[in-house]
């Protein structure tokens, strides 16, 4: 299954590579015909594993929030977060690589406080400055349990496009479909001071599978 982001991206490339092979018939070098066969075959490979779109089965719950998408647990501190809360928040991002799922899935249940989109620059996703000075978005639900929780989509250094579905007054339901991140970066999480967290420095989370924290 591949995410509807990508359906675009992988018409052309599925185009691009029916042209290499049929073109590849004018080339009578027989070493370079087959080389220019399997790389544009890896590159459609590269680029359907990019979009895929695993189901989950989710064990919805308020009493935890889940992990919004795959990849290493790089961050748990304290910081100030000034955008919204304007105080100290206990912070956990997660880095996902070219290779994860990036796929962006709500981590709790609620509605939808804050929504933004900030332009910005394209610092390598675990530079510190990077969730303050990079593309992003800021969203903010209002859970029953952990009240206001915010997550942060940022762009990386190869990261051109983020897609974000959540909007202001929205419903949203765990483990369902938030967005999507183009070509790497990373996801914060800021929760409520003395939240106790579930995972550890290093750790490798699964969207909508591992729990961040409970209650």
């Amino acid at each position: 299954m591949f995410h509807k982001e990508g359906a675009k991206i992988i018409l052309i490339t599925l185009a691009i590579v029916v042209g290499v092979i049929f073109a590849s018939d004018f080339i009578s070098i027989q070493w370079i015909r087959i080389g220019l066969i399997i790389l544009s075959i890896v590159f459609l490979i590269l680029i359907l594993q990019f979009f895929r779109n695993p189901k989950r089965d989710v064990d919805n719950s308020d009493n935890h929030i889940l992990a919004p998408v795959d990849g290493k647990v790089v961050v748990i501190e304290e910081v100030f977060e000034p955008e919204y809360f304007k105080d100290k928040r206990l912070m956990v991002s997660i880095f996902m690589s070219p290779l994860n799922v990036h796929v962006t899935r709500y981590a709790l249940n609620g509605v939808v406080k804050y929504s933004k989109y900030h332009s910005g620059k394209y610092l390598v996703a675990w530079h510190p400055k990077a969730s303050e000075e990079n593309e992003r978005t800021t969203v903010v639900i209002n859970n029953r349990i952990y009240g206001e929780v915010m997550y942060r989509q940022i762009a990386g250094a190869l990261a051109r496009r983020i897609i974000n579905y959540a909007k202001e007054g929205m419903r949203v339901v765990q483990g369902k479909d938030a967005g999507f991140i183009k070509f790497g970066s990373r996801v914060d999480i800021y929760l409520p001071l003395g939240t106790e967290v579930n995972v550890k420095l290093g750790e490798i989370a699964i969207g909508a599978k591992t729990v961040i924290c409970k209650k």
